[in-house]
C-alpha cells in the first residue's frame, strides 16, 4: 500500500497539477494534503487524482468555508485521524506538541506541513512532512510517497 502526501500548495496550480501526476503514477492508493491549500480552485487539479484525498485545514487556508463546500467530506479540522491499513495517522498542519506525540505509541505516523521543510523522523513514531508543493519559500517542489509495507519513504522533486 501507498500513500501519497503533500502540504503547502498555496495556489501554485502547475505544482498541485504536477503533484497528481505523480500520484497517479506510483499508484498511491490515497493521498493525504496537510494543509495550506489557501483558495477553492486549487481542487480543480485534484480532481484528476485516480484514488482517495483526505486532508486539513492550514493557516493560510483563507476561504475556509469555500474549502470546506469544494473539498466536502474531504478536508478537516486539524488534528485529524485515521486509519490507513494498518496503520494509525495523525494528520495536522502546525507541528503543535509533535516533540511530545512523536515518543508515545498512539500513533504510528504523523503527517504535518507548514514549516515548508522535509522533515522524516523515524523515531517511536514515523514523523513525514513532504516540504513544500508550492516552493515559494524554498525553491524546492516536493511531495513524499510512503509504501507502507516496505516502510520506504521517497521525496519527489515535482
Amino acid at each position: 500500500m501507498k500513500l501519497g502526501i503533500m502540504s503547502d500548495s498555496h495556489d501554485n496550480m502547475p505544482k498541485i497539477s504536477s503533484a497528481v501526476d505523480v500520484f497517479n503514477r506510483e499508484q498511491v492508493d490515497l493521498v493525504i494534503h496537510a494543509g495550506d491549500f489557501v483558495a477553492p480552485f486549487t481542487g480543480k487539479p485534484l480532481d484528476k487524482l485516480d484514488m482517495p484525498f483526505v486532508a486539513v485545514f492550514g493557516n493560510n487556508d483563507g476561504e475556509v468555508l469555500g474549502l470546506a463546500k469544494r473539498f466536502e467530506g474531504k478536508i478537516h479540522k486539524a488534528p485529524h485521524q485515521l486509519v490507513f491499513g494498518e496503520k494509525k495517522l495523525l494528520v495536522c498542519h502546525e507541528p503543535i506538541a509533535l516533540s511530545m506525540l512523536k515518543t508515545g505509541t498512539a500513533f504510528d505516523a504523523i503527517i504535518y506541513g507548514h514549516t515548508h521543510q522535509i522533515d522524516i523522523q523515524k523515531s517511536n513514531t514515523l514523523i513525514i512532512n513532504p516540504g513544500e508543493t508550492c516552493g515559494w519559500l524554498s525553491g524546492r517542489c516536493t511531495v513524499a510517497v510512503w509504501d507502507v509495507s516496505q516502510n520506504e519513504i521517497r521525496i519527489i522533486d515535482i
